[in-house]
């Protein structure tokens, strides 16, 4: 049997086969091509072309693909077979250079929020050599970019790429002032945590709302949820542990970082966490980990629910995105060292962050705007809408001192003492990790808390990659022409920190006085999607994300276009499948019951015993009533959609959806959740709450 080490990555096209395989000639040209951005020569993608097929073939492959991201949210694939005719009637196994750099996937039907007409079919995917190729199934899958026709992106990759790009020339401008000639890349770094809900294979498809929508739309609660915080950490169930060694095992062999798997708060929910690799790698690291997650969750008669908020009054999930910058030198750019207050350079780092979510807070609200975000944000088991920056005490003291021009005296670190001797002595971490805090600094890097479960992280660090290059361009603009480097790096500092420190918040952002506090601050607070979304446009917006070479003009007003587009379409179908499901399931049970309930009081009262009737009676009329408002729920819920069906408007849309449609839905959900409370179980046409989120055993 194989250990972990020997496995790994043993379905990856990684470094270590393409040193095994390739000339050395072909493989320095190809590191060049991933570690400098030089391009990449024909010959060299020939040669690479037909390793990967001989590896892929050795490890059972009969197919290939270009695997891209497009704008829908999840990953795409279109296989072709390595197969040719040979003369003699058979068939030989042939791949390409020119089939590996490029193809040509009918890109007619993929979200493009106007960049293409109906009409215009075609697309191209193009190799992006800095993620590694690997084996999915029986198909070499080759990590793509996406764009159209005329080559603007369709993708989520292509922006990220750019991005990254862009953060890194910037941040080289800045550390060429401090004397690192030597580094020729700065890398973002990511570790996103995945939060998710295992529920039974069986119950989930006994659940059209589940199936439809990837949450509950109806539910009344169960007697138990999260209160006793017995489920957070506590010991796996069997059936779930067998699920994350199966998952660990198809991860690894893909290369991906698992690390850390654990029970979450909510009865059912459950959280890994892998280790950090480049931005790039991350994000195609985690689209696979969300598919591998709900496949294999099937072999084991799971589902794997990746919405953000399942299920109504347990904790949604999220996912948490610990980013951090990195030379190629191997140092991390955002370490403090034991006396920041000393070290220069990360000071400047520093307020290059700050002052890029300060700046662009509208951005980064709007890389995690869904529908499914819309219901966790600020529910207390999630950073609110309003975002703010925890930097701990003694941080946030060092920046004080340099603010006021004081000396700063270092902070003792405590050491934690047990009070029992056979326990060890230990020194307490120089800050605490805030929950509550939307964008937190941990020791060496920040964690953004705001994405969701179900996002690609893509669109989170292209917004936090962008912002912080324009702040770094800033700086490096000032002090390339200063006349003197040391005074006038303290004059950007002191003035970064006066400028930008309403941005930065310690305390509880669950207390409804930080929300008033963040107002007075002058901090925006978009709750919804359709709030924030349009300011995607807003001229600032638009003018740093072209400089920067992210986005352009066109391509930035689709992804406008494109979010909105799928924050209505996704609510409609929920309105949809709500009324649905009331009318088909929900009323005739309830019917059934005020029936099997009248017959039971007619039957006492044959026999003469009417006053044994008052319980029946009066939970047919609750029921009755009950029934009632179900059906004029669902009644006006369909009046407020049905408009709404084809409008091309997507803004006046969402914002109809805020408006009238949401609270519509929260008026029919409540009345079904009341009529389900007084409904005999053996009546009731789905697995009630109790059942989804204590039935994994």
């Amino acid at each position: 049997m194989q250990t972990v080490p020997e496995y790994f990555g043993s379905l990856v096209f990684d470094d270590r086969v393409m040193k095994a395989s390739l000339s050395q000639e072909t493989y320095e040209s190809l590191k060049e091509t991933i570690d400098e951005d030089k391009e990449l020569d024909l010959s060299v993608a020939n040669e690479v072309a037909e390793a990967m097929r001989t590896w892929a073939v050795s490890h059972g492959a009969t197919h290939f693909t270009h695997w891209f991201q497009p704008m829908t949210g999840i990953t795409a694939e279109k296989h072709d077979s390595f197969i040719s005719p040979a003369t003699d009637g058979g068939v030989i196994m042939e791949f390409s250079g020119k089939e590996l750099v490029k193809g040509e996937p009918d890109a007619s039907s993929f979200p493009s929020g106007g960049i293409r007409a109906t009409f215009e079919a075609r697309g191209y995917t193009a190799w992006d050599p800095t993620s590694y190729a690997f084996i999915k199934g029986k198909t070499l899958c080759i990590p793509t970019a996406f764009c159209a026709y005329g080559g603007q992106a369709l993708d989520k990759k292509t922006p990220l790429l750019r991005s990254m790009s862009a953060l890194s020339k910037q941040a080289i401008r800045v550390l060429k002032l401090f004397g690192h000639k030597d580094v020729r890349r700065v890398i973002a770094q990511v570790g996103p945590e995945q939060e998710y809900f295992l529920v039974d294979r069986d119950m989930y498809f006994q659940r059209p709302d589940l199936v439809f929508t990837g949450r509950t739309l109806f539910g009344a609660p169960a007697p138990k949820g999260q209160e006793m915080d017995d489920h957070y950490f506590g010991v796996i169930k069997p059936r779930v542990q067998e699920f994350m060694e199966d998952l660990n095992d198809e991860l690894w062999k893909l290369g991906i970082l698992a690390k850390t798997e654990h029970n979450e708060v909510a009865p059912s929910q459950h959280e890994l966490a892998p280790i950090y690799t480049t931005c790039n790698r991350a994000t195609d690291h985690n689209q696979l980990t969300m598919e591998i997650m709900q496949k294999v969750a099937r072999r084991h008669g799971l589902v794997c629910l990746l919405h953000e908020k399942p299920f109504d009054g347990v904790n949604g999930s999220g996912k948490h995105n610990n980013w951090s910058i990195s030379t190629d030198t191997g140092v991390n750019l955002l370490s403090p060292g034991k006396a920041p207050g000393d070290n220069v350079q990360f000071l400047l780092f520093l307020c290059a962050v700050i002052k890029a979510v300060d700046d662009y807070q509208d951005l980064l609200r709007i890389s995690v705007a869904t529908a499914g975000n819309d219901h966790r944000l600020g529910a207390n088991e999630a950073p609110p809408a309003v975002v703010s920056m925890y930097l701990g005490e003694d941080l946030t003291a060092v920046l004080e001192a340099i603010e006021k021009d004081e000396e700063y005296k270092g902070a003792e670190r405590a050491i934690m003492e047990l009070g029992a001797d056979v326990l060890p002595k230990f020194r307490r971490d120089a800050t605490d990790r805030n929950r509550t805090s939307p964008f937190a600094f941990t020791g060496n890097k920040f964690e953004f808390r705001m994405v969701g479960s179900s996002d690609s992280i893509a669109c989170a660090n292209i917004m936090l990659n962008a912002a912080v290059a324009s702040s770094l361009e800033a700086f490096a603009d000032e002090l390339e022409g200063a006349e003197d480097f040391d005074t006038a790096l303290q004059t950007l500092i002191k003035r970064t920190l006066k400028d930008h420190k309403r941005i930065l918040f310690n305390g509880d952002g669950y207390n409804d006085a930080w929300l008033e506090e963040a107002a007075k601050r002058g901090l925006m607070n978009y709750r919804t999607t359709p709030d924030c979304v349009p300011h995607m446009l807003d001229p600032k917006n638009k003018e740093m994300l072209i400089h920067q070479g992210v986005y352009t003009e066109e391509e930035l007003e689709s992804r406008c276009e494109i979010t909105l587009e799928n924050y209505d379409k996704t609510v409609l179908i929920e309105a949809r499948t709500m009324v649905d499901m009331a009318r088909k399931s929900i009323l005739p049970a309830v019917t059934a019951y005020e029936t099997a309930l009248a017959e039971t009081a007619a039957a006492k009262k044959g026999l003469g015993i009417e006053l044994a009737s008052k319980y029946e009676k009066d939970l047919v009329r609750k029921l009755s009533d009950q029934a009632d408002l179900i059906a004029a729920g669902a009644d006006k819920l369909e009046e407020i959609i049905k408009p709404l069906e084809g409008v091309e408007d997507v803004v006046q849309v969402g914002y109809t959806i805020r408006d009238d449609v949401l609270p519509a839905m929260a008026e029919l959900r409540e009345a079904a959740d009341t009529a389900e409370r007084c409904t005999a179980v053996d009546y009731w046409p789905f697995p009630n709450y109790g059942e989804l989120l204590f039935g994994v055993d």
